[in-house]
């Protein structure tokens, strides 16, 4: 019994320190913004299997799509609390690209029962800034 609970504090004492060197969903937002302008909003975006596209999930807030040069914040239309940036996303695009309203399920790495799907919202994208 003893050393079950001085494993249970180690456990605690050493996942803390990583907790709390783990930065907030909007300093997150923050540091993948910087140096970069806001377009007006689109309604789809293009994916293509040839592309070097990548998302990267902004946990409880966004979903972010770095298309080339651009990142394109989309903010779910309910449900963002849920994303965690562990998340898999399972996206299935008709057409070549993602729109508003399109389905995406996130998926915890440990599980394999994905969430409760997110509807999307509209893409903002982001450029970088031309003022150095």
């Amino acid at each position: 019994m003893k050393n079950m609970i001085v494993a249970a504090a180690l456990v605690v004492a050493v996942s803390a320190p990583a907790q709390a060197a783990r930065s907030s969903p909007d300093e997150e937002m923050a540091k993948l913004l910087k140096g970069r302008v806001a377009e007006a909003p689109v309604r789809c975006i293009p994916l293509s299997p040839g592309d070097n596209n990548s998302v990267q999930i902004v946990s409880e807030r966004a979903l972010v799509w770095r298309i080339g040069s651009r990142l394109y914040v989309n903010v779910p239309q309910a449900r963002a609390e849920t994303l965690d940036d562990d998340d898999i996303l399972i996206t299935e695009p008709f057409g070549g690209q993602l729109c508003r309203n399109d389905q995406v399920r996130p998926l915890n790495r440990g599980s394999r029962i994905p969430k409760a799907s997110l509807l999307l919202g509209n893409f903002t994208p982001y450029v970088r800034s031309a003022a150095k």
